[in-house]
């Protein structure tokens, strides 16, 4: 009698899916990729450095605008004037008073529940919501349903659409041609990609309470969570932000204040639609785009249908999450 072989299939596919991810869409690896804080001079502007890691041979920086809080990767030759700082708290001294400093403050302020910790609510001129998109590890692939709404209710009125979509490892790994998809929509203008930070694994048992779960749970290795996250989002060309949502909308204090610790800013939602609750001006509105939340996409969906007209008189807008929030 034959012995029976246990299949490897599953394993096989899932290199197969993470080496045509990497072969089909990723940048030159980068190396030695950390926490760095600091300020420096680029064109005349103040920034700050928040990462720092090696490509090519070469030193290049993660920075942030700390009055329009934007991202970019500068290399060591564009900046000019670098002061480095041992720690955020230092980090922090030195920005007071700036808009990246007031939005990572009120994060702070908001953080006691252990649901929903962060910035919630956005301050918009006129009506209209911050549109957040969360993609958790899902084996169902993106919901391209919800971009082609967006883009054709707002093709004549806002181009390219502002919307931040929380990422998570796995979904990137297990969806490259999703991926691929989302940035063809950014090089062709259609949209405005706010990439949020939303960790590697986006850990769940459903079987543990709330105050152990997600990153919660024991032996979280959080350095990995967040600077894998960014490190695969940088070498498959997407530019992480400085915002984190928690997996799950779940924290504590001391979870909110590691976060921080990265010069990350914890954003939360006051309407997460699947579960019932309504938008109104200036929410921080959450669907989940990775197929598993259908309810909340047709309820957003439903939510474009019925402000058309305002739409259409530019009374009812998205608005861009570095702008909305304080």
């Amino acid at each position: 009698m034959k012995a029976r072989i246990k299949p490897v299939y599953p394993i096989i596919l899932l290199l197969l899916i993470v080496t045509s991810f990497h072969s089909s869409t990723a940048q030159t690896k980068i190396t030695d990729y950390k926490v760095s804080f600091g300020t420096a001079d680029y064109q005349g502007k103040n920034c700050l450095v928040l990462r720092e890691f090696i490509k090519e041979g070469k030193k290049y920086y993660l920075t942030a605008d700390p009055a329009t809080l934007n991202t970019s990767i500068l290399s060591s030759k564009e900046l000019d004037k670098i002061v480095p700082y041992a720690s955020y708290e230092q980090l922090a001294i030195h920005t007071n008073g700036t808009a990246y400093m007031k939005a990572l403050t009120e994060a702070k302020d908001q953080s006691i529940p252990l649901q929903d910790a962060g910035i919630t609510h956005g301050f918009p001129k006129e009506k209209g919501i911050t549109l957040t998109i969360d993609l958790c590890p899902s084996h169902k692939g993106l919901d391209r349903n919800i971009f082609t709404s967006l883009t054709d209710a707002f093709r004549n009125i806002e181009r390219p659409v502002p919307v931040a979509l929380s990422l998570t490892g796995r979904f990137m790994l297990s969806h490259p041609d999703d991926i691929t998809w989302l940035k063809n929509l950014v090089s062709s203008g259609q949209l405005n990609i706010t990439w949020v930070n939303h960790t590697y694994n986006h850990h769940y048992d459903p079987s543990r309470p709330l105050s152990q779960n997600f990153l919660l749970e024991r032996n979280t290795d959080l350095n990995f969570e967040v600077l894998a996250l960014e490190t695969l989002m940088i070498e498959n060309g997407l530019l992480p932000s400085v915002f984190f949502r928690f997996p799950g909308l779940i924290s504590d204090q001391q979870l909110v204040d590691r976060i921080t610790a990265y010069g990350l800013i914890p954003i939360g939602s006051d309407a997460w639609l699947a579960k019932g609750q309504q938008a109104q001006p200036g929410s921080l509105v959450l669907i989940h785009g990775n197929g598993n939340e259908p309810v909340g996409v047709r309820d957003f969906i439903n939510l474009l249908k019925s402000e058309d007209t305002a739409v259409h008189q530019k009374q009812w807008l998205l608005y861009d999450l570095r702008t909305a929030v304080p």
